[in-house]
């Protein structure tokens, strides 16, 4: 004996003539070696329709199957395309850097994604093709996941709008993601280059402003590896402290000839800035940062050539 379970969806009671009798059922069953698939379409029952429910027919078979449609599968079924509601809807952008806004689509079926943006309505993308003569928009989607992409090529401030992911169904659904392009400006207080003594402390300052809210995290490096500040070298550390403008420090005490080279500044969404520091021997124990170190140079030899020359005019009166 086979069980079968029947599960009769009435939501389309409204399609069914009104004279339809007890015996107006619309079914499909297919059956394979391992289940029965039942897929009920309308069932009418003396001019009522029946609740979704499950009914028991019985078979010659002594084995048993059953198949269930559950609301929420029926409901995915009928509901057509839709909208994840999973993906992001605010998105901050760095200008120059390309900017992503993305909308998660089910049930897309034969039905078409595109881009728009709100400000002007205008048709951005068409499913993979551009559709505006701007090309900085493009369409990117993969066929393995739900997710259709607006690529925008070095956005700019002007950029910032709310932009709607639209499902070609009548009437059309949209999704709507608010980009905001920001230009942040980062820089190390100081000259491009500092020149320091050894056993000095190496002490840089990092300053990141024009961001929407503060960096998740500024990540220092020198010649492009990230500082240890738990090294065996010790005497590293970094302070950091966050607001409108979110300031950095690296201290790095009794500074060595190994500590000189590139130190760059890298905040989320944000631009890096960089500085060349040069730890030096000298017999002096103060530090000699920035362009101080030249400028005294400079002056030494200003005096000396100063110098020089006035005993040459000197002897040259003491000549005549």
């Amino acid at each position: 004996m086979i069980l079968i379970n029947i599960n009769y969806d009435t939501s389309a009671s409204a399609s069914l003539p009104s004279q339809a009798s007890s015996s107006t059922i619309a079914e499909h069953i297919s059956i394979t070696s391992s289940h029965l698939d039942y897929q009920q379409q309308n069932f009418q029952n003396d001019g009522e329709y029946l609740p979704l429910q499950t009914r028991k027919y019985h078979t010659n078979d002594d084995s048993e199957a059953e198949n269930e449609i559950g609301d929420e599968e029926l409901s995915s079924i009928n509901r057509g395309p839709y909208f994840e509601l999973s993906a992001p809807k605010n998105i901050t952008a760095i200008a120059g850097q390309s900017a992503y806004l993305n909308c998660r689509v089910r049930n897309l079926g034969n039905k078409t994604v595109s881009w728009l943006r709100h400000r002007d309505l205008m048709l951005l993308t068409v499913g993979k093709e551009t559709y505006t003569p701007d090309q900085r928009f493009q369409s990117v989607h993969n066929p393995h996941t739900n997710d259709w992409s607006l690529k925008i090529l070095y956005p700019q401030k002007k950029d910032s709008d709310i932009y709607e992911c639209q499902i070609s169904t009548i009437p059309p659904i949209s999704f709507s993601v608010m980009l905001t392009v920001v230009e942040p400006t980062t820089f190390i207080l100081g000259q491009p280059e500092m020149f320091i003594d050894t056993t000095s402390t190496i002490n840089l300052t990092c300053i990141v402003q024009g961001l929407n809210e503060p960096p998740t995290y500024i990540q220092w490096t020198h010649n492009g590896y990230e500082i240890n500040y738990d090294s065996a070298r010790g005497g590293v550390s970094v302070i950091t402290e966050k607001s409108e403008i979110t300031t950095s420090y690296l201290l790095i005490q009794r500074a060595k000839p190994s500590d000189s080279g590139k130190y760059i500044c890298s905040p989320s969404h944000a631009n890096s800035a960089g500085i060349l520091v040069h730890v030096l021997h000298s017999e002096h124990p103060a530090a000699i940062q920035g362009t101080d170190r030249i400028q005294i140079k400079v002056y030494l030899l200003c005096f000396t050539i100063s110098f020089t020359w006035l005993h040459f005019l000197k002897g040259c009166w003491s000549a005549t």
